[in-house]
């Protein structure tokens, strides 16, 4: 049994899809960031940078933070969506922290900027906004000729999509970008990604 200790946020998401397609028995746990919940020493107790998603895995009582190490150590788990070929392997676990260096972060400060911050500041909602759609670039070039970012579907496609979901409610667009439009309309099908994006 694994809990899940999560929050509705595309970091949060990318767990609880990942629980949903390897289909393990989890529980949700849901740590309220609007009310500072991750800062209790409870939960700093499993995640000592007080953010979420983290999960304990009842089974080995191994203790995971950071959503990217969460899905390696599900895949790694359960045997699914991370090639055990070298070269297979590392092309995924490239996308997957090209991810989590590039398209969340960015992502999350154009959302924070264009939606959340006190006052609206042109120049910063401009450059992640710039970089953001930049990145949506590179992934609709690797998508030319794939139905997933690696061939197959993998951690590095329950990664990117929460992030790239919510393309919409920050005002953008994907209709200069074809082959990722295509490629989230394939992923959200999915109907464990669908669960998934549900939880908490």
């Amino acid at each position: 049994m694994i809990d899940l200790y999560t929050f509705t946020t595309p970091n949060g998401r990318k767990a609880s899809v990942m629980l949903e397609e390897v289909e393990l028995p989890y529980n949700v746990h849901k740590i309220d960031i609007t009310k500072n919940e991750q800062f209790t020493p409870e939960y700093i107790a499993i995640n000592p940078n007080s953010k979420i998603p983290a999960i304990i895995d009842q089974d080995t009582e191994m203790k995971v933070f950071e959503s990217g190490a969460i899905l390696i150590y599900l895949a790694e788990k359960t045997g699914k969506f991370l090639p055990v070929d070298q070269k297979g392997r590392f092309q995924v676990l490239e996308w997957l922290m090209w991810q989590m260096g590039g398209v969340g972060p960015m992502s999350g400060q154009l959302n924070h900027f264009k939606r959340y911050a006190p006052e609206k500041i042109p120049y910063a909602i401009a450059r992640y906004e710039k970089e953001t759609l930049r990145l949506y670039s590179v992934l609709d070039k690797q998508l030319v000729d794939k139905e997933f970012i690696c061939g197959d579907y993998s951690i590095a496609d329950i990664a990117t999509y929460p992030w790239i979901s919510i393309y919409e409610s920050q005002g953008l667009t994907l209709d200069n970008h074809p082959n990722l439009k295509r490629w989230v309309e394939t992923v959200q099908q999915r109907p464990a990604v669908q669960q998934g994006m549900k939880v908490p």
